[in-house]
């Protein structure tokens, strides 16, 4: 990075075109799949969020915020105000700036637009699959998740064509103290070993095939624990490319098993991302039964 990053909110038709130019070098997609200016600018008009970062005069990542709600229990006399929360629609960074802490400047200022107007709660979506984005929401953030998705988006193409695009959404609760250990002390998630030593129970352990690709079991065990650890790809995108087939294979395994252990009332809490002695990278959700 030449200068230092700075964020801040985007207000003009111009900016907002380099936003529809952005998400389509983000996401290599075309004219029909961007928010485009038009509404980037109805949703900034009325309260929503559209912050930029910026490497000098040159906008290298974005974050789109709308205010919604969480689900209600359908009483007419329910006040809306008190259940109000901001959804992350999108979030992206120019692929030459990745991992260079871009993506959590932006979050940042979306956590703070948020409890500037007086709100707790910012939901999004994301594939669990995601390893980098598994490590980047719960490890990092500190969200938590309970629901799962199926097929959320519908049918993608390109790569990803074929493959049921299944979701978290993921609550990250900007004001508790689980977050503030995360984004303001920055505590790290434990280590696989600590987990373990802990009473941590790993359900799926992957086997390795001939190729180098990780294979989740045919049954997955199923102890009667607290703390349980479910282990993901650490690069999904590299199965997709090589064994479309064990990526589908990955994607209905996870889903029955987090459909399950939602339906029991876990909560994804941590991440986990392991290097062995081997070289070999692994990653875990962590879940817990407990209420937090």
């Amino acid at each position: 990075m030449k200068d230092e990053i700075r964020v801040r909110p985007l207000t003009t038709p111009a900016e907002m075109v380099e936003v529809e130019e952005l998400q389509k070098t983000i996401w290599n997609i075309g004219d029909l799949e961007v928010t485009p200016v038009h509404v980037l600018h109805a949703i900034h008009h009325n309260g929503g969020m559209l912050y930029g970062a910026f490497d000098g005069d040159k906008l290298i990542g974005f974050v789109l915020g709308i205010i919604g709600t969480v689900p209600g229990d359908g009483r007419k006399d329910q006040v809306a105000a008190a259940r109000l929360k901001l959804y992350s629609v999108e979030a992206g960074v120019l692929p030459e700036y990745q991992s260079q802490n871009v993506g959590y400047l932006l979050k940042l200022a979306q956590r703070d637009f948020a409890m500037t107007i007086g709100l707790r709660l910012i939901t999004w979506t994301y594939d669990p699959l995601e390893s980098r984005n598994g490590r980047f929401n719960i490890g990092k953030l500190g969200a938590v998740c309970h629901t799962y998705y199926r097929n959320f988006h519908g049918e993608l193409s390109g790569i990803n064509a074929g493959l049921p695009t299944d979701r978290f959404e993921v609550e990250w609760w900007i004001t508790n103290n689980r977050v503030a250990g995360r984004v303001v002390k920055g505590r790290r998630p434990l280590s696989l070993k600590m987990f373990l030593d802990s009473g941590a129970f790993l359900l799926n352990e992957a086997k390795v095939n001939d190729v180098g690709l990780p294979v989740p079991p045919r049954y997955p065990l199923r102890p009667d624990a607290n703390l349980l650890l479910v282990e993901i790809p650490a690069d999904f995108q590299a199965i997709k490319q090589h064994d479309f087939g064990l990526a589908l294979a990955w994607r209905e395994h996870t889903r029955q098993l987090f459909e399950e252990l939602f339906h029991e009332n876990y909560t994804v809490t941590d991440f986990v991302y392991n290097v062995g002695q081997n070289g070999r990278a692994r990653s875990f959700y962590l879940l817990t039964g407990s209420t937090i």
